[in-house]
């Protein structure tokens, strides 16, 4: 599969898709608490996914998977299924789901601390969006996809975290799955040069110690292990002769040193 650089209406296409995935993030996330189901939230997601008119591409994707989000709990990475168990005081919550509007897509994950979490657990968090912010500074036109990946190893790891291998960000736009791979681990000047109109789901993905991912036997579920803890943080990004232009979420939060 080619790389698909998108026309400057493309990407406004896009944006507009963006601004609508964020408002659904921003409305899910004051349900997110204690004693609320995440298929709860999954049928929340799907309802506010239809009242803009908008499509769910995950639901039925590679002809299995059947929901429209991934809620994964705890030392869940990613692409777990939502279902009935109450959430509780403690859990961290991994919230990932495409939108599509208008024949354009956007994809987008958040971590969320389930009331009052372990202090390590708040820190993976907290480091894993900030490795997303400064991947995001080297993602410029010229640069490469390994100087991102490089940039986000050596930050994550340089704070005794592990960053995830077994699953990489990737190109989004017309499909929910495009070229390029972008991984968050790999040599700087590696990989394919980012160009203007490629538009990515950059999405480090961090664990609190060391491990080999495996999939459930549902054929989807990617846990790093009982004891351990997992978080991700994702928007689209576009580069742009400008610079990184973020199509999902907002501008960042305090920086971590």
């Amino acid at each position: 599969m080619a790389i698909v650089i998108k026309s400057p209406w493309e990407l406004e296409r896009m944006a507009e898709t963006g601004r609508l995935h964020t408002e659904i993030f921003a409305e899910l996330e004051p349900l997110i608490r204690p004693g609320v189901s995440t298929l709860e939230l999954e049928h929340f997601v799907v309802r506010a996914i239809k009242a803009r008119g908008g499509v769910a591409p995950q639901m039925g994707y590679q002809g299995s998977y059947p929901f429209a989000t991934c809620m994964s709990l705890n030392e869940v990475v990613v692409h777990g299924f939502p279902d009935k168990r109450l959430l509780k005081e403690g859990d961290v919550l991994k919230v990932d789901f495409a939108f599509t509007y208008q024949g354009f897509t956007t994809d987008m994950a958040r971590t969320y601390a389930i009331g009052k979490v372990s202090p390590e657990a708040e820190r993976l968090i907290r480091i894993t969006e900030e490795a997303f912010w400064r991947g995001l500074e080297v993602m410029k036109a010229g640069n490469r996809t390994g100087d991102v990946a490089a940039t986000v190893q050596e930050f994550v790891e340089g704070h005794g975290l592990w960053v995830v291998r077994e699953m990489v960000g990737h190109g989004v736009g017309r499909s929910m799955h495009e070229d390029p791979q972008v991984p968050n681990f790999g040599k700087a000047g590696q990989g394919p040069k980012l160009r203007p109109g490629m538009t990515l789901a950059f999405e480090p993905m961090v664990t609190l110690f060391p491990a080999k991912v495996v999939i459930l036997e549902d054929g989807w579920t990617a846990s790093a292990g009982k004891g351990n803890l997992a978080a991700h943080y994702e928007n689209t990004v576009a580069i742009t002769e400008a610079g990184p232009r973020l199509l999902t979420g907002s501008p960042r939060s305090v920086a971590v040193r």
